[in-house]
């Protein structure tokens, strides 16, 4: 009896240090350099084309309103995912998002960047180092809704720090028990209301 439960010890001790080892593996995975380089790496706009008919697209319980096409190309300063609130089921991540100045990290650097509860929020270390209407007007959070598996998994892949590329369409939904929500169509908007909502059809990271 003592030589089996010493065997189970044992294998309980491996078992312990490979998942410790794995965990601080992907921990370093995720915080190894991503564009250490200084400078703006997305320097355009995004790109968006208002649409004159709503098309329709339904996505399990909910009805999707395409408002406009969008194109992106950014950094992602942040991304937070979600699995029990309301809108789990169909946005499983927010993305935080800069370009411009905010994808440059000699601006980056000075900012506190976080998300919590479908909000993006940024606090600088002293002085801002850009005026406060350029890190609105070239930053936002975006609720990412995956079209399908394909663009879920490369969305599930995506780490802070990244340049991305999404194409989609800016969509507002309804669900079939009336919950409902809206995308920005501004990029110079903030608080609630000012977040982007993505049906992402492509993915490409840069």
């Amino acid at each position: 009896m003592a030589r089996y439960y010493g065997m189970n010890l044992r294998s309980l001790l491996i078992i312990v240090l490979a998942v410790a080892g794995t965990a601080n593996g992907w921990q370093l995975w995720e915080r190894r350099p991503v564009h250490p380089a200084d400078g703006i790496l997305a320097p355009d706009d995004p790109v968006q084309t208002d649409l004159t008919s709503a098309d329709r697209i339904q996505l399990g319980r909910w009805t999707l309103t395409a408002r406009a096409r969008y194109d992106i190309t950014a950094r992602i300063l942040g991304r937070e995912d979600y699995h029990f609130d309301a809108l789990a089921d169909l946005i499983p991540e927010d993305l935080a998002l800069g370009w411009g100045p905010m994808s440059d990290n000699r601006t980056l650097a000075a900012f506190d960047i976080s998300q919590a509860v479908r909000f993006y929020s940024w606090q600088p270390h002293g002085a801002l180092p850009i005026p406060r209407e350029d890190v609105i007007d070239h930053s936002a959070n975006t609720h990412v809704i995956p079209a399908g598996p394909v663009a879920r998994a490369a969305l599930a892949r995506l780490r802070v720090g990244e340049v991305v590329h999404l194409t989609g369409l800016l969509v507002d939904g309804r669900r079939d028990d009336g919950a409902t929500f809206h995308t920005s169509l501004t990029r110079t908007d903030t608080g609630p209301g000012a977040c982007e909502v993505m049906l992402v059809e492509n993915v490409g990271v840069e």
